[in-house]
Formats: structure tokens, sequence, C-alpha cells
């Protein structure tokens, strides 16, 4: 069957989640041309083995699996890799994304036309701690200073965007947070949606507040690099 949609979601020790969120992207995206994609990225526990016994429940299901653990990131763009759509979902795994918000995020891509390459959630209602709101409030804003994408929050798993346009973007671990000041590097539109944001109910957070700041210092001034090194062309032709 064609399929004009990828639903990519990174999991990692995420089996009190994995399942339930692959019937709710089923339930949210059921009859449109999609498929879903879930990257175990080397999970220690029974999450790889939940998800293929589901695939003959789920048809749209398809599983692949990390050797060793690499991180979302790489999780995200094997995904994406791997994908038959020309329109990609991402999602995370710790079901806080509401699969619901999916397809309006895919409309509002369609019909932006093809200059518009991504359409990036934006959690309306963050349902996490004081501490990883005030955390992610301030690098938001730091980030958006220094990279002027003019985006309110890269943090948000949920995010819709054209196949092609995210091929062409440098990769480096990290990239997921920072694919909407790439694709505005490249010369593409970049517009922002509000979603739901639910509590996690299972599991645990892959990330701490300190080890992410640290991450991120190295990410801002690579990607501040990269814009600066940045060159457009103008429109292009073939004569």
């Amino acid at each position: 069957m064609p399929v004009d949609i990828s639903v990519v979601a990174p999991v990692f020790d995420e089996d009190g989640n994995a399942e339930a969120l692959a019937r709710e992207i089923a339930a949210a995206f059921e009859g449109r041309a999609y498929e879903m994609i879930f990257v175990d990225d080397a999970s220690r526990d029974a999450t790889l083995a939940r998800l293929i016994a589901l695939k003959a429940e789920l048809p749209p299901l398809r599983v692949v699996s990390h050797e060793k653990n690499s991180g979302q990131s790489r999780a995200t763009r094997t995904g994406i890799l791997a994908a038959r759509g020309g329109i990609i979902v991402t999602i995370d795994g710790d079901r806080q994304n509401d699969p619901a918000d999916g397809p309006a995020l895919v409309d509002r891509l369609t019909a932006g036309g093809p200059d518009l390459a991504l359409v990036a959630g934006r959690r309306a209602k963050r349902q996490d701690s004081a501490s990883k709101k005030l955390a992610s409030r301030f690098g938001n804003g730091v980030r958006r200073r220094l990279l002027n994408d003019g985006v309110d929050d890269t943090g948000c798993g949920l995010k819709a965007f054209r196949r092609e346009a995210f091929l062409r973007l440098p990769y480096f671990d990290h990239i997921h947070r920072y694919i909407p000041a790439l694709m505005l590097r490249e010369g593409y539109r970049v517009e922002q949606m509000d979603v739901h944001h639910r509590p996690r109910v299972a599991g645990a957070s892959k990330y701490t507040n300190l080890r992410r700041l640290w991450v991120s210092v190295w990410d801002l001034m690579g990607v501040m690099w990269l814009n600066a090194r940045a060159r457009q062309p103008g429109a292009t032709r073939e004569l």
C-alpha cells in the first residue's frame, strides 16, 4: 500500500508505554495512508518484545532495533531513513505527546505549500515538574535569542515535516532540538502549533536538567557556527 505519512517514535526502556502509544497512533491516523516506525534504541526491558508481538495486531507497525544505545536523535534519524512516507511525524515514546494532535500538524503542513517544511508542536499546558518547566523556559529563551529561530518550544517531540527537507540537514547528536533553526538555515518556512501535553504515567525520564544544560552549550555553539557559514544562492534553475 502507498504510504504518505510515516510516524516515527524513538523508544528506550518504555515497555510501560510503547504498546499503548502504538494503539493511540493507529486510532489517530485511521483512514490515512500511513505507517508507524518504532525505533527501539537498545532497550534493556521488554519494549522490543512487546512491539514485535504487537505487529500482528497493527499491520502499519514497523519495528527497527538498534544494537547499541545511540540516543533520541540517532533513533529518530534511523526511523526517518527507513520511512516510506514523504511526510514525517515524530513523537516521543513516553506518551506525553498526544498522537491525536498529529493529523492536524500534517494538515497544516500540507496546506502551507512546498516551502513550509516544518510545523512544530508547542506544548500549550506542559505537564512536567516546576524545575523542568523553568529549565526549559530558560533554555528556549537563550536558544531563540542566539539562533533567532522564533520557536518557543523546540523540546516538544511532536513535529510534522517533509522528509526531503530533513535529509538536507547536517546530522549531529541532539539535532532534534535544532530542527527549526536548521530548516530556516536551508531557506524553508517553519510554523508552530499548540498541542496537548500529558503527564508521564509509566517509565522514567531519560534526561536531567544538568545534563541537558551541559550538552546544550556545545550544541548551541555548533549550530551558531553552521548558521554563520551558510550561504543562500537564492532561486536555483536549470538552463
